[in-house]
């Protein structure tokens, strides 16, 4: 008996880990139709190095990590993850950054982009990978309902790279489309508010920063690639009138990612001052959100 026991017990055991096991989060692809400009490259899959680095990415979707529903406040964020515009940093700076703020109530959309530097790619930056994040900020407005997301609540939250096609499309005007391709098109593409996280150059100094959402921004004082241009555009902004707010961390450098890589008990608390920032805004509150008062 005890021989026919024991294979049973380990079924039983196994099957009660993969009914525990969370369901994989659901993708959502951006461009039905295709994304212009990747053609026949739309069916090579994508590559995954290390199950974290993602490149080789010609159909742009979006991975969803919904708030729970107990204390879900109908904010929502696409979050745009960095790596040079050649890979795409998607665990650190995509899935954490995702359930950090699916802890405060806000549902969140990574992005996977058109990568512009990657190898073989005809992609371009503000061309294609802008327009990814304009695409990407349009579903996520236009599917708001299904969500239960606020279209007047929806952030972009960038970092490294991905934070220079957030200043592109937050900060920069649009470029004139060549023709509409569908009715997303008509569906609103501007951010309600922006988190740049160690942003790059490419956006700065703005061109349509008066009018820009308000703007939370976080870099290391010892970055020397990224930290001119958030404290740059952080001077910007608020000359500009938009409400702003910078961080810049003492002794440290590039892609600190949500806290987790560097020492600083300070740094490793940064998300808790985006939060914060966030509730000041009123962007946690249903319904809420505005410019504060002096």
């Amino acid at each position: 008996m005890k021989r026919f026991l024991a294979p049973l017990l380990l079924s039983l055991s196994c099957a009660a880990a993969l009914a525990q096991q969370p369901a994989a989060a659901p993708v959502v692809k951006l461009w039905p139709d295709g994304a212009p400009g990747s053609g026949q490259r739309r069916a090579e899959a994508e590559k995954v190095a290390d199950g974290v680095y993602f490149s080789n990415i010609h159909d742009p979707s979006l991975t969803v990590s919904r708030a729970d529903p107990r204390h879900a406040n109908g904010a929502a964020v696409v979050i745009v993850p960095g790596g040079g515009h050649r890979m795409l940093v998607f665990q650190n700076e995509g899935m954490v950054a995702a359930k950090t703020l699916n802890r405060i109530g806000v549902s969140a959309f990574v992005l996977k982009y058109r990568l512009a530097r990657d190898q073989g790619s005809t992609y371009d930056i503000e061309r294609d990978a802008a327009a990814d994040l304009r695409r990407a900020v349009r579903w996520v407005r236009a599917h708001a309902a299904e969500y239960g997301i606020d279209p007047k609540r929806i952030g972009t939250m960038g970092f490294s790279a991905g934070g220079e096609l957030v200043a592109l499309v937050a900060d920069n005007p649009e470029p004139a489309a060549p023709g509409k391709r569908d009715a997303l098109d008509a569906v609103s593409s501007r951010p309600d508010f922006q988190v740049l996280v160690y942003p790059g150059p490419l956006g700065s100094p703005a061109k349509a920063a008066k009018g820009a959402p308000p703007a939370f921004i976080v870099a290391g004082s010892k970055d020397t690639c990224c930290m001119p241009p958030a404290l740059g555009l952080y001077q910007q902004l608020v000359a500009s009138g938009v409400s702003a707010e910078l961080h810049l961390y003492a002794d440290t450098d590039h892609a600190f990612n949500m806290g987790q890589r560097g020492e600083r008990v300070s740094l490793q608390h940064w998300p808790d001052r985006l939060a914060d920032w966030l509730a000041d805004g009123g962007w946690l509150v249903p319904g809420g959100a505005s410019v504060p008062a002096p």
